[in-house]
């Protein structure tokens, strides 16, 4: 549905509080003073990401699913839909992009971090979180960690001072513990036990951080990293009740980890809004790459979940997560700030790399050198053009994405493998595959995925 017809924002640039206080400064014959005035001038805007976990193209609404999810719904019709946001086709990878503002590629983490791996983010970066609080944020992160599995390695290592939910990829939604057993929820590093669904959790810890934890005098950076619509699916029955014209019994208990987690962002947007937050904090929703087709565990959980035979819904896009072709990496998006930006469309080119960059613009904070996306919200809320070179790698396929093409390599072991060109502006499935008609622009394209190529990191 196309909502940007509807909109019409209204910007008032004095309300009746600042009028009285300018009124009451003139009768007593003073004036602000020049410091105070800047001060105010230069407060940077709240900032808040709302993170799913495996949330395919078409399992929000906005997009056409048969999912009710209302309230991401309404930040599509009063935002900005970012339609061509791009990320990586698995979970830590994205994850390492969005903290670091480079290609997880760079860092050798291509795969999720699983198992006993002592895969983390380097520490000689600067991340995200580190770069706002040098500017007075103060950080903060609710639920999925998923890039370090012990807590010396966890959020707070790398820039968070307040830290809540689960180091590793994917967790029991109520006993909160890791596929092969091993516990994950913690609390600023230290382990904890806690009764009560993941994704109500994660909501109502990020909702007392706002109201009483937090520094009120401070700006906030705050990521919401729900462990939903991931598998295992363990929803209350009066979710997946709601979903009773849904066939299969899978897709039914997916599309109520999707209900229900809507319904907890509707809770975090309603304090917002009720404590006069709303005006003044910027909002990201993504998903960290798209659906997953199916879950067949094996020896996970010892056999108390699954199998699930259908899970997200990617249509009309191609493939699933783990694969580079749209269905994986390309996923709902939606930018949003209330009496800021104008809603409409995005068609820009857009990668999760670009957002460390944009946000700290936004919050006049230097870009570190080591930073490789570019500051884009900006030019997106302005209506401005501007030109994207977009780079991804995973552990199955790479993929490089410029101007209208798109060039998707699958290496065969230690061969060449297969490379495919898409005019992916008229081609979003992904339909027809067109290099043999385009050799100039294949053998371009080639040439500079190779060269991202040289300089990902070769550690394993």
């Amino acid at each position: 549905m196309n909502f940007q017809s509807k909109i019409r924002v209204r910007i008032s640039s004095c309300g009746v509080l600042g009028l009285f206080t300018l009124f009451t400064f003139i009768i007593i014959g003073c004036k602000p003073k020049e410091k105070e005035t800047e001060a105010v001038k230069t407060i940077p805007p709240n900032i808040l990401f709302f993170i799913l976990d495996d949330a395919g193209w078409n399992d929000v609404g906005y997009n056409g699913s048969e999912i009710n999810t209302p309230n991401i719904d309404q930040l599509a019709k009063d935002g900005v839909i970012l339609n061509r946001f791009y990320v990586a086709p698995t979970c830590s990878p994205t994850r390492a992009a969005l903290l670091t503002g480079m290609p997880a590629s760079r860092l050798g983490i291509l795969a999720p971090i699983s198992g006993k791996s002592e895969k983390t983010l380097p520490s000689d970066l600067i991340t995200l979180p580190m770069a706002l609080s040098k500017r007075g944020y103060e950080t903060a992160l609710f639920g999925k960690w998923h890039l370090g599995l012990k807590p010396e390695n966890g959020p707070q290592t790398y820039g968070f001072d307040y830290s809540y939910g689960f180091l590793h990829g994917q967790i029991d939604q109520y006993s909160h513990e890791y596929k092969n057993g091993d516990a994950s929820w913690h609390r600023n590093g230290q382990f904890i036990n806690e009764e009560g669904h993941a994704t109500d959790l994660i909501g109502t810890e990020t909702i007392e951080w706002l109201r009483k934890q937090r520094d009120t005098n401070k700006p906030f950076f705050a990521q919401v990293a729900y462990s939903a619509p991931h598998f295992p699916l363990q929803e209350p029955v009066e979710w997946i009740n709601q979903y009773s014209d849904i066939k299969n019994e899978s897709r039914r208990k997916f599309a109520a980890a999707m209900g229900h987690v809507d319904d907890d962002i509707g809770k975090v947007m309603k304090f917002l809004k009720t404590s006069e937050l709303l005006e003044t904090t910027m909002i990201l929703f993504m998903s960290d790459n798209g659906g997953m087709k199916s879950w067949y565990p094996n020896t996970q959980y010892n056999g108390k979940h699954g199998p699930n035979d259908v899970l997200g819904d990617n249509t009309p896009l191609r493939d699933y997560k783990a694969s580079n072709y749209e269905g994986g990496i390309r996923v709902p998006a939606i930018l949003y700030w209330k009496g800021k930006w104008q809603a409409k469309v995005s068609n820009d080119l857009i990668s999760v790399t670009d957002v460390m960059p944009s946000i700290l613009q936004l919050a006049k904070v230097e870009i570190p050198t080591s930073v490789e996306g570019q500051p884009v919200f900006d030019f997106i809320a302005k209506g401005k053009a501007f030109e994207n070179e977009i780079y991804i790698r995973g552990h199955k396929q790479q993929s490089l994405i410029k101007g209208d093409w798109k060039l998707v390599h699958t290496p065969f072991g230690d061969q060449e493998g297969n490379y495919e060109l898409y005019h992916i502006v008229k081609d979003p499935e992904e339909k027809q595959e067109v290099s043999s008609q385009n050799s100039e622009i294949t053998r371009e394209y080639i040439q500079i995925l190779n060269q991202h190529i040289l300089k990902d990191s070769n550690e394993p």
